[in-house]
């Protein structure tokens, strides 16, 4: 599971923080401290692209289902089931 500085990472890959999580996904009471003048990025900001992290990782995951049920079923991947099985 990805968490806040994951988030963060994804707004501003440059981004120099500390972050202090009580729980991995609440980002109203972590406390994020901004180093060398990273611009603050709006906790708003931040729980959008966190929600953006899971449904993309959740959308792996189906997609990754979805190509081995194929392949059992001896059915052609989309380009996208078949981007997930390359190592």
């Amino acid at each position: 599971m990805k968490s806040i500085a994951d988030a963060i990472k994804k707004i501003n890959p440059n981004a120099e923080v500390i972050v202090k999580e009580t729980t991995i996904d609440d980002v109203d009471s972590t406390e994020i401290i901004w180093l060398n003048n990273t611009p603050e990025i709006s906790k708003e900001d931040i729980k959008t692209a966190l929600a953006e992290i899971k449904a993309d990782e959740e959308n792996l995951v189906n997609l990754k289902a979805s190509a081995k049920a194929k392949l059992v079923a001896g059915e052609p991947l989309t380009e996208a089931e078949a981007d997930t099985l390359v190592i």
